[in-house]
């Protein structure tokens, strides 16, 4: 296993926001935290991974954002997660560590970081994490992934009538499609409504967790309450350019 170099100040950041959220054995949790994202600013100067280099930011943004669901009902339910668009890992990896217990797929469409991701979570030793290339609406239609997972969770920068058509594809009947949004997402919310219903969901609540003051993010809770039909996603690149609409 390779090493990484940590730092106390950080790890005891990141057990801090573990302790709030009740999760177990935080500070050895906190230790492999602290080498991923030491690993993430390492290879960043080689790979684009993350935008956020400075440690303290990256405790923040990725880390304690990332950690926010874990306050959620719905998520500590689940036995099976996907992270659509998990870039460096992100919230996946995060809430990996912290939910040993719970089995996470990552998927992106950028082979380079998928490489990246797995190289990470096989040299610190993250056992509950597999990660795949593929682009949504690809993946979405594949036997062994449609409908597969209580929980998608995704930190993607899209307009959320398009991730929807990404992301709910992938959820059980009664799981749930988590999206980080803005704070101030209301208007985007009720606009997604329509797509949302076509696909298979409904909007449930908006949540804004005390853990992530610092980006921001509020969490739109969306129940899949009935199979997604077959005609979605559309092809690749389709969902982007027409995202679902009501009729006017």
């Amino acid at each position: 296993m390779r090493s990484y170099e940590v730092s106390d100040t950080h790890i005891l950041r990141i057990a801090e926001a573990m302790q709030r959220l009740d999760i177990p054995e935080e500070e050895k949790k906190a230790k492999t935290l602290e080498g991923y994202m030491t690993a993430v600013i390492d290879r960043n100067r080689a790979v684009n991974l993350t935008a956020i280099t400075d440690p303290e930011e990256f405790v923040e943004k990725h880390y304690i954002d990332s950690l926010s669901v874990a306050s959620l009902e719905e998520f500590g339910g689940a036995k099976t997660v996907i992270d659509l668009g998990t870039g460096a890992g992100f919230p996946g990896v995060p809430l990996a560590v912290a939910f040993p217990e719970k089995e996470f797929l990552l998927a992106d469409s950028l082979n380079k970081r998928i490489e990246v991701v797995q190289e990470f979570c096989r040299d610190l030793e993250i056992r509950n994490v597999r990660a795949i290339h593929g682009r949504a609406e690809d993946l979405g239609r594949r036997e062994d992934l449609r409908e597969h997972f209580d929980i998608c969770i995704s930190r993607a920068v899209a307009d959320l009538s398009v991730l929807a058509e990404y992301c709910l594809p992938f959820v059980k009947v009664g799981g749930w499609f988590i999206s980080y949004k803005g704070p101030s997402c209301e208007e985007e919310v009720r606009e997604a409504e329509h797509a949302i219903g076509q696909l298979g969901g409904v909007v449930e609540k908006i949540v804004k967790p005390d853990q992530n003051a610092g980006s921001g993010h509020k969490l739109v809770l969306i129940r899949k309450k009935e199979s997604t039909p077959p005609a979605y996603p559309r092809r690749p690149g389709k969902p982007a350019k027409s995202p679902l609409r009501a009729s006017k």
